[in-house]
């Protein structure tokens, strides 16, 4: 230490740059590479200490003990308050800090926090983890909360925020091994966004690659890490690697192989950190070393890698005196304190969304008598990245503060039952500990009781009355009454119950499968309940007693209160979460008909869906007079939906469900495509394109004010390419009560080239206003941000064309018009002979897939039937052609391709190509055939009569025939 003390890399007031050359110059080779994994060695002799990248923060510190606990992302989206979410990360950046100063070497000071995929699909199973569908709003969210946690020290971090996770990334199922098929429109007008802005803003210091392929490729080796993502940010860019995700490129995906190479490539591709083998950096220290030893990598790579990390080390602080950086000092008071607490209702009181309002039944006025029922009524969930929970307030729990514990009576709704065999009845283990299940006669008083909780899609689990316990399978099969709830990596706490008996699963009794393992539950020769069957014809057949009708208890107590509010939805670590999508999106069918039954007894109902992702809640959407939807709130959530249903908080300020939707509601999965096509154009998804009606649309929710809006209005009625107008409406708030309005700015080009969105947000405002009070609401449209992806000329182009300028309380309620033109470019036909035309460009397709070029860089377009086509529109061949040149592929066999005009199947024939086989779908072919009957300008197919076809360009010689 003493020999580095006045280190020209430890002097504060040099330039970052050469602090980092400085220390950078003075390490070795092997001290660099040990530098790239997320557990970095310490280097003693230049008294460089240990570092680790990946502290958990996304709705609050999570995995180091007690820290409060804020809502989840999707909720802070539904927010759409940029002040809030950057005050709730300035919390949890405080938060991290106060840990670190506590425990360095247990606290990391990068935080892998914000996830800015935009949430496509709400199927996905890391729904939860998102802002939002539309990119514009994830971004911003993104980099109000990115920049919290960063802090706004011109010099140091508060922490090193991590965008996760580049790119593509919206399903979970087999996520690994499956491609996200990105076009270029796609790739630029909606995945890139949200990822650009919290980078150029400077808010995100750090991204993360995603699980999956990227157009066939390794996300890990996509060459858009270092020839896009790079160039967003105006400093050094760390990208860090997925859990195990490098090591999945040789072993999971195959794609090169063996690890030096698999490593080797992602080093080359920018990944800088790689987290692999938990915190054993020898594996990834051996595979870069023998990729050194074998070519595959430079020295001069690792460097530049070396150099990304250091920068953020730096910049966090850890080489300058500790008096210098006003972050360094932040100590453990810090941890869930009261103004944190404080700001964890806020935010879940902001992030409460009200569907539905029949009546103006919310908010509920001096109710005497409430009836609070379902199985979340009394429960605080917490998800895989929630942190430890200092204490929780359950909605039963806030509203009895709020009206007294006499006024506010609770049923969970939930079955109870006896499982009975020929030997006896099922019992379990008293205690934390519980015990294995095993079969007795007599039982035990409530050792045999069980409630049976339905979270959909057949997935139960049984708790023990006996201790309030789950029961899990263990290791080795045995049932065991130990757990507090569904948890872990593996969760081991959930059950299908079917028909037992044989394979169709139709016989006497229930059989019980252990969902986890596959397993069907037996009873030993000991009595024991183990999950070790493979087949149900070799489980054991259960009788199931009914012991309390949880649906009967649950109408009893609605039918004499004034009011009944039921709490339903998911738990986070059950069907749909990491690893697991959902297979459809209805609500469970048990909370369904308890539902049902509740409103049946007493027709003043409020439904309280807490889930991680939307429902199709069909029948309540149109029966339930109220209905307010809330992402899983963190610690204070029954707190804030106390102050919500009842309209005011304890000292009496009015309060008002603020959240607006960040997602589509979509009626049934079958308004869905695919969940692996992520082309939202062509399959028209996402708000932006999908022309059903949804069942709540995007942007939408109400309040207890009412508002009008009025004469909108643009400061010119046209602009240039690079002008800017400004929007202006007029807002008054025409109800009886204070409240607050989210005006939504949306667009929509009218004509164009491509096809266009039928909307697109383009800005908001939060605007609060007292009864019969008005103000302007005005917003800033620039020109160039109605730029969209020309593929024609692979750059964004601002197109001449007039757009509908819409302002609105969601993207269909449309409260207000007027007309823009924008004087741009005029977008040209394809030019048969500028250049070759990039099959991955094409304006359509049918029955194909983008895919990898090659292992480095390159788009592709592969065939995924015989019969597939793609298309270009209007492509001018000038006076004729004659010869047509195709760069394709036939890995299996060989194929022919057929050029036509106009139609793709039945349009005039211009050429024939044999495509030979060509081995591997990276090899290719230089097809070559005669062209006729091309002139003038027309719609262009190119349609393959094999399955395993692939090309990556086409290319037309100018000439006349004759």
């Amino acid at each position: 230490m003493n020999e580095t003390a006045s280190a020209t890399f430890r002097d504060p007031g040099l330039p970052l740059s050469e602090r980092v050359a400085d220390l950078l110059a003075r390490l070795t080779l092997a001290e660099k590479v040990a530098l790239l994994h997320q557990h970095q060695a310490p280097v003693p002799r230049l008294g460089v200490g240990g570092f680790r990248t990946g502290t958990e923060a996304l709705h609050g510190v999570a995995g180091l003990g007690p820290a409060t606990v804020f809502p989840q992302a999707v909720g802070l989206g539904s927010t759409w308050d940029p002040d809030l979410v950057r005050r709730i990360g300035t919390a949890v950046g405080t938060e991290v800090r106060a840990l670190h100063h506590k425990d360095p070497d247990r606290t990391g000071l990068n935080v892998w926090a914000p996830v800015v995929n935009p949430l496509r699909d709400p199927r996905w199973g890391r729904n939860e983890e998102g802002y939002a569908e539309d990119p514009r709003l994830t971004g911003e969210l993104a980099t109000a909360y990115a920049s919290g946690l960063r802090g706004d020290h011109p010099r140091y971090l508060r922490t090193a925020p991590t965008l996760k996770h580049f790119l593509g990334y919206n399903n979970e199922t087999d996520r690994s091994r499956t491609s996200s098929n990105l076009p270029p429109r796609v790739l630029h007008e909606y995945e890139a966004p949200a990822f650009r802005a919290p980078l150029a803003a400077g808010a995100a210091v750090a991204v993360m690659a995603s699980y999956n392929l990227v157009n066939g490729r390794p996300a890990h080796l996509s060459p858009l890490i270092s020839g896009l993502l790079r160039g967003w940010a105006g400093d050094d860019v760390m990208v860090v690697g997925d859990a195990h995700a490098v090591t999945n490129i040789a072993a999971d995906q195959g794609y090169l192989p063996d690890h030096p190479a698999g490593f080797g490539a992602a080093l080359r591709a920018g990944i800088d950190c790689f987290t692999e083998d938990d915190a054993d950096p020898g594996p990834t220290v051996a595979h870069l070393t023998e990729a050194l030893r074998r070519g595959l990598i430079t020295e001069s790579e690792v460097d530049a890698a070396a150099r990304h990390i250091l920068a953020v080390r730096f910049r966090l602080g850890e080489f300058d005196p500790v008096g210098a950086n006003p972050y360094a000092e932040t100590t453990a008071e810090q941890v869930n304190c009261a103004a944190h607490q404080d700001l964890a209702r806020r935010a879940a009181r902001a992030c409460t969304v009200l569907l539905r309002n029949v009546g103006d039944l919310l908010p509920l006025t001096a109710p005497r008598s409430l009836a609070v029922i379902g199985p979340l009524a009394d429960t605080v969930f917490t998800d895989w990245y929630s942190g430890t929970l200092p204490y929780a307030v359950s909605v039963r729990a806030g509203l009895a503060d709020r009206l007294g514990a006499p006024a506010v009576r609770y049923a969970e709704g939930v079955d109870r039952i006896l499982l009975r065999t020929p030997a006896g009845v099922v019992c379990g283990g008293g205690g934390p500990d519980g015990g294995a299940l095993h079969v007795t006669d007599p039982p035990d008083g409530t050792s045999a009781h069980f409630d049976v909780l339905d979270f959909g899609a057949g997935t139960r689990t049984l708790r023990a009355v006996a201790n309030g316990r789950y029961v899990r399978a263990a290791d080795d099969g045995t049932l065991i009454n130990d757990r507090p709830g569904p948890g872990e990596w593996v969760v081991r706490e959930t059950f299908a119950m079917l028909g037992g008996g044989d394979d169709d699963g139709d016989g006497d009794g229930v059989c019980v499968r252990h969902i986890a393992t596959g397993r069907y539950v037996t009873v030993g020769y000991d009595g024991v309940l183990r999950a070790d069957a493979p087949t149900p014809a070799q489980a054991t057949a259960f009788d199931v007693e009914m012991v309390d009708d949880g649906t009967a208890a649950a109408v009893a107590l609605a039918r004499d209160a004034d009011a009944a509010v039921v709490v339903l939805g998911n738990h986070p670590m059950v069907n749909g979460r990491e690893t697991e999508d959902r297979a459809d999106l209805a609500l469970p069918g048990g909370q369904e008909a308890l539902l049902r039954a509740v409103h049946a007894a007493n027709p003043a109902t409020v439904l309280v869906l807490t889930s991680s992702y939307p429902y199709a809640i069909g029948w309540a959407a149109d029966h339930v007079p109220a209905v307010l939807w809330t992402a899983h709130g963190g610690q204070e959530s029954g707190a804030a939906l106390a102050d919500v249903l009842l309209g005011r908080t304890p000292d009496g300020t009015p309060a008002e469900p603020g959240g607006r939707l960040p997602q589509t509601w979509y009626r049934d999965a079958a308004d869905l495509p695919d969940l692996l096509d992520y082309d939202i154009v062509g399959s028209e998804a996402t708000y932006l394109y999908f022309r059903g009606e949804p069942l709540f649309p995007f942007g939408h929710g109400l309040g207890y004010a009412r508002f009008e809006h009025r004469d909108l209005r643009l400061s010119a009625p046209e602009t240039d390419a690079t002008g800017r107008v400004e929007i202006s409406v007029d807002v008054r708030n025409v109800g009886g009560r204070a409240g607050t309005e989210v005006v939504q700015f949306y667009t929509r080009q009218r004509r164009s080239r491509a096809r266009q969105p039928l909307r697109v947000l383009r800005g908001f405002r939060r605007v609060r206003l007292e009864p019969g009070e008005q103000a302007t609401v005005t917003w800033p449209l620039h020109a160039a941000d109605l730029a969209f992806f020309d593929v024609t000329r692979n750059r964004p182009v601002v197109e001449t064309a007039r757009h509908t300028v819409m302002a609105g309380r969601s993207c269909t309620d449309i409260t207000a018009t007027a007309v823009l033109l924008v004087r741009g470019e005029q977008i040209p036909d394809w030019d048969a002979y500028a250049a070759p035309l990039p099959a991955a460009s094409r304006d359509d397709e049918y029955g194909t897939t983008l895919v990898d070029a090659g292992p480095v860089e390159g788009d592709a377009v592969a065939a995924t039937r015989a019969g597939a086509w793609l298309g270009f529109d209007r492509v001018d061949f000038g006076a004729g052609t004659v010869r047509v040149r195709c760069r394709a592929s036939a890995p299996a066999g060989g194929a022919r391709l057929e050029i036509r005009l106009d139609e793709p199947l039945g349009g005039p024939l211009v050429a024939t190509l044999d495509v030979p086989a060509t081995g591997h779908p990276h090899r290719w072919a230089e097809v070559i055939a005669a062209a006729t009957g091309a002139s003038g300008v027309h719609d262009l197919y190119l349609r393959f009569d094999a399955s395993d076809a692939r090309v990556a360009e086409i290319a037309f010689r100018p000439g006349s025939a004759g």
